[in-house]
């Protein structure tokens, strides 16, 4: 079945390395989003009944309860098999958590990227390791079960002693679900804008080294296997039965539609975006379609997942000689039918990825 993406692109404060479309917008703003986005959820024809709906952001929680509400109630399908919200540590309170709850709400994923607090404070964040297994505690005792933890191996100031300590977190709190991303750095974000520019402000001189980022990683890789988290994907960790059924869909190329600002939706053969930024979106610039080459993306997409992909003989003919020489690298491995990346093939899986998207 079909998901659904809800874009909620408004945060409390933008933090350091966010290279999203999102950020802190006047109030008013706020509201007439609001009334876009349910103007184009009431306006969609619901030819399907979706199974798995996700609010990203942005910061979704922010919303009101009653707004939430409204929100959801447009969406056909309750109960659905899974539906998440992003939080923010350090705004949850028993209140929203049970509105969330009563609302559909099942899956709630904490942007909480470290535990330790000079990393924190230099992203820009406010909460601290107790704030979020306070409100961890506040989610369980309201009924949500699924609880996803998000790390940002790299950031500025972290050590492989900080990092262990973040991990040692995670083992206290024992959260269902784990995503592990290494820093990006590009122009999007304010400290990645910095680090290219040789700049200082932001903690830029004070990141770890790609190879050091590369080993917190498997650090994480290790330490979250013998909890039972096991890597899915590249940047997610599951205990079983609570991998995410609604990002699935993306990696194994399922139909999703998207609502707002730069959301995205597949039908199985076209793909559309919506205007990226707000401004676009609520003055009615339409969507932007777009063909997708889906066996270039089966490679791109389909290798993210640790199970890999099954490449029909087509497509074992057409991209032979990348596939052998990956294999020969050690980049790639097969039984014969199914092909994935080794474990150097994921930290290297951006090189790997472009070489089908060339073909």
């Amino acid at each position: 079945m079909p998901g659904v993406y809800i874009s909620y692109p408004f945060c409390a404060q933008k933090c350091t390395y966010c290279n999203f479309a999102s950020g802190v917008f006047p109030r008013e703003i706020e509201v007439r989003y609001r009334e876009a986005l349910a103007r184009e959820i009431r306006a969609h024809a619901w030819d399907w009944t979706p199974d798995t709906v996700y609010l990203g952001g942005g910061t979704p929680s922010l919303l009101a309860p009653e707004a939430l509400r409204a929100l959801l109630a447009r969406i056909p399908g309750r109960p659905w098999a899974e539906a998440t919200i992003e939080a923010a540590p350090g705004n949850i309170t028993p209140d929203a958590a049970r509105a969330w709850a009563d609302a559909g709400i099942r899956r709630v994923s904490l942007g909480v990227q470290s535990f330790v607090e000079k990393e924190l404070r230099r992203t820009g964040r406010t909460h601290t390791a107790q704030t979020v297994a306070a409100e961890i505690a506040v989610l369980r005792a309201t009924g949500i079960h699924n609880i996803n933890i998000d790390l940002i191996a790299g950031l500025s100031a972290q050590t492989a002693a900080s990092w262990r300590e973040s991990l040692d977190w995670v083992e206290r709190l024992a959260p269902e679900h784990v995503s592990v991303y290494m820093l990006e750095v590009d122009e999007d974000s304010r400290l990645g804008k910095e680090m290219l520019l040789g700049g200082v402000r932001y903690g830029a001189l004070d990141t770890p080294s790609d190879d050091a980022t590369a080993d917190f990683y498997e650090l994480a890789v290790e330490r979250l296997a013998a909890l039972g988290i096991a890597r899915y994907e590249i940047s997610n960790f599951a205990r079983p039965g609570f991998e995410s059924r609604h990002n699935l869909k993306y990696w194994n190329l399922e139909p999703y539609i998207g609502f707002g600002a730069d959301a995205h939706s597949f039908d199985g053969r076209t793909r559309h975006q919506n205007p990226e930024s707000i401004e676009d979106y609520l003055s009615g610039a339409g969507q932007v379609p777009d063909v997708p080459h889906l066996s270039e993306e089966r490679f791109f997409i389909g290798l993210r997942l640790s199970a890999g992909i099954r490449p029909a003989p087509e497509e074992w003919r057409r991209f032979d000689v990348p596939i052998h020489r990956f294999l020969d690298a050690g980049l790639l491995e097969t039984d014969g039918a199914t092909l994935r990346l080794t474990g150097r093939g994921v930290l290297l899986s951006n090189e790997v990825f472009q070489e089908f998207l060339n073909l």
